[in-house]
């Protein structure tokens, strides 16, 4: 995942980078002739000049490529030369160009001490060019070689720190925007596992319950042992097409279809079940509940040593209350745990609590009780 984002990353900063080479290399260029245009005086400065000029257009170039790591050091060496043989051979001025040039781009980028190095920088480009004042003394020339090369050098290397967070912050978006895409499909994953768990685990118990009746009733009521062999068959056949529903996002449960097969389990185990229907919840919250009321239902069916259960639904929310509650306290329910983050996640509240010997579980929604 975390080379996935790197790739990610890197492909964006190239095109940017890219883009940069489209639209900034002509100006570069120009910038290049110009230099060389105002400070030669004869044929031979050309070549005197020249190194380093190519050198920052190769460095550019590079840099664009996300490849000036490989080119920095000796882009920078060439270009540094050219700065003190243009300030004491040809008496340029503008021969800093090449150095600053790779400098912006090579030092943002260094792991350490780039900021340590911009100040050796700036103080190179101020020596290098005081020296000019042994040869030529003069208010101008300081102007020309010290004082000018200095303040564009310092403005130069900040625009270039800059740049480059603005590079290291699209990094940031992009591993963020790809790291909440990486959550999304986790998220689908845990909801589907919950709903696969809600219609396997479900049925699976109660196909349990059923097979151990039918095996106590095969040689004594044949007709009834038969009858519940056929439901197992339904309910079975009834879980592989909410399986392929699930699977197409197609499954939606219908809470009073859940009320009335809570009731018929209950009581085929010997439960005794009421049912109290206050109001009826709006369709957002009804599939929500309906997963609580068949969880809960599976757990006691399985968990508890239940003899009756009170169910309570109301616009808001649903209680269920069985008796034969564990004395050492509330158990570890895994499915209702799953449940309570979709439910929080919803702008709901899940809450199990036992106490007197009866466990409650309720799921409520305060805004659906609201409207």
């Amino acid at each position: 995942m975390k080379a996935r984002s790197l790739r990610i990353t890197e492909a964006t900063q190239g095109r940017l980078r890219r883009l940069n080479l489209y639209t900034a290399m002509p100006p570069i260029l120009g910038a290049a002739v110009l230099m060389v245009a105002l400070d030669v005086r004869a044929w031979w400065h050309v070549p005197v000049l020249a190194p380093a000029v190519i050198a920052a257009v190769i460095a550019f170039e590079r840099w664009t490529a996300n490849d000036i790591g490989r080119v920095a050091w000796p882009c920078l060496i060439v270009a540094a030369i050219g700065w003190p043989v243009g300030v004491l051979v040809v008496g340029s001025p503008n021969a800093y160009w090449g150095v600053i040039s790779v400098a912006s781009l090579a030092l943002p980028r260094l792991p350490r001490y780039r900021y340590a190095a911009a100040a050796a920088l700036i103080v190179f480009v101020a020596g290098v060019g005081a020296t000019r004042l042994l040869i030529e003394p003069g208010g101008a020339v300081l102007a020309k070689f010290v004082l000018v090369p200095i303040a564009l050098t310092t403005l130069i290397m900040v625009l270039s720190f800059v740049g480059e967070r603005f590079y290291d912050i699209v990094q940031e978006l992009e591993m963020s925007r790809e790291r909440e895409a990486e959550l999304a499909v986790i998220r689908e994953r845990v909801r589907f596992a919950g709903d696969l768990h809600d219609i396997q685990g479900h049925t699976l118990h109660v196909v349990k319950l059923k097979t151990a009746l039918a095996r106590k009733l095969v040689h004594t009521d044949p007709a009834r042992a038969d009858q519940e062999l056929c439901e197992i068959h339904d309910l079975v056949a009834d879980t592989i097409k909410q399986t392929k529903e699930l699977a197409y996002a197609q499954r939606r449960l219908n809470l009073s279809a859940e009320l009335e097969n809570a009731k018929n389990l209950f009581e085929a185990a010997g439960i005794r079940v009421r049912v109290t229907r206050e109001s009826e919840p709006d369709a957002r919250v009804s599939e929500m509940l309906g997963q609580v009321l068949r969880e809960t239902t599976t757990n006691i069916l399985r968990h508890a040593q239940a003899t009756r259960v009170r169910v309570l639904l109301t616009a808001s929310g649903i209680s269920i209350v069985n008796d034969g509650a564990a004395a050492d306290g509330v158990p570890e329910l895994r499915g209702l745990s799953a449940l309570r983050q979709r439910i929080v996640t919803d702008g709901g509240e899940l809450t199990v609590t036992s106490a007197s010997g009866e466990f409650t579980t309720a799921a409520t929604f305060p805004e659906a009780g609201a409207r």
